[in-house]
């Protein structure tokens, strides 16, 4: 059976972090004249894509490009699924074309779960999937900071964390979440109790290092990172919250808060970014920004999870490779 990147729900610790070191690696290849290496020469990527993704999708093909891998888009509009065919005789018949790996994002909770326990042949990958998770997002963002903080001589462990926004919807919140446990790392979910639901007050499953709170002061107070989530205005008519003017008076990160209350602190947003709104401006443009480098690293994290899946394990070194 292959092996498959479903979730940071269930990683080791050990896992997480070889992730990242394998990612590093690759990093250098993207700032080559020729950004390119024969590791999955001969190797199938599909994407599957039945959400709209502007940064997920042109990461993954730029990824299996480099890796010389051969990669098949295909976006939801394209697929027979709007004909009817349903998820499961879609990828049954993209495996039956002997496809190394698929990535699929899915507005389902679980699409790419089902899909691995069903499909022999083919590793399956998360792209993000309904509410549930988007690990390579929480690995990217792992690995930005990593970089960031080793400048400053400090590893990625024993940091305080703050997400900030809509965490009832985000997949992103929630790798993250795991990804930070696993890094003994203390986490706030800061937005209105509409969006930050009390469930994750629960420490049998998120554990004692989670902290939720309904003020943005407070919640960001002291931290070292504080990851802005988007507010995503296609929910809006649930009346989640009053109205989007009211939730950036309230919990728009601004350069003003940071300096009084994070002064330390470094800011990623996953994007696509709904500027005044989550974030200010000033913030995402600013030197405490670090969503450029998000987007860069991103592109090394996908190598190495299409190259852990199509060519070894996380153990194998590709620097051979490279």
């Amino acid at each position: 059976m292959p092996r498959h990147l479903l979730g940071i729900e269930g990683m080791s610790r050990e896992e997480l972090l070889q992730y990242l070191d394998n990612a590093e690696h690759f990093i250098e290849v993207s700032g080559r004249d020729i950004k390119k290496v024969p590791a999955l020469r001969g190797k199938t990527i599909v994407n599957l894509f039945l959400e709209p993704s502007t940064r997920t999708r042109s990461s993954f093909e730029i990824a299996g490009k480099r890796l010389s891998a051969d990669t098949i888009n295909i976006s939801g509009s394209e697929s027979s699924v709007v004909k009817g065919e349903t998820l499961l005789d879609t990828a049954k018949n993209l495996e039956a074309m002997a496809p190394d790996v698929l990535v699929i994002r899915h507005r389902e909770s679980g699409a790419p779960h089902f899909l691995a326990r069903r499909l022999k042949t083919t590793a399956v990958v998360n792209a993000g999937d309904g509410a549930h998770e988007h690990p390579t997002q929480a690995l990217l963002d792992l690995l930005t900071l990593k970089i960031h903080f080793s400048k400053l001589g400090r590893d990625i462990s024993g940091l305080k964390v703050a997400i900030v926004g809509d965490v009832r919807h985000s997949r992103v919140a929630r790798s993250n979440l795991w990804a930070h446990r696993l890094l003994g790392n203390k986490v706030t979910f800061v937005g209105p109790p509409t969006l930050v639901p009390g469930e994750f007050r629960d420490s049998s499953i998120f554990g004692n290092n989670l902290h939720l709170e309904a003020d943005l002061a407070r919640g960001i107070e002291g931290a070292d990172v504080i990851i802005c989530l988007r507010m995503q205005l296609e929910r809006q008519s649930e009346h989640f919250v009053p109205s989007l003017e009211e939730y950036s008076h309230e919990y728009c990160v601004s350069e003003r808060v940071l300096s009084r209350y994070a002064p330390n602190s470094v800011v990623l947003h996953p994007g696509p970014a709904n500027r005044g709104t989550e974030v200010s401006s000033e913030v995402l443009d600013g030197p405490r920004s670090l969503v450029s480098e998000q987007v860069t690293h991103g592109v090394a994290v996908r190598m190495a999870v299409l190259f852990t899946l199509a060519a070894g394990s996380p153990s194998t070194n590709q620097e051979q490779q490279v």
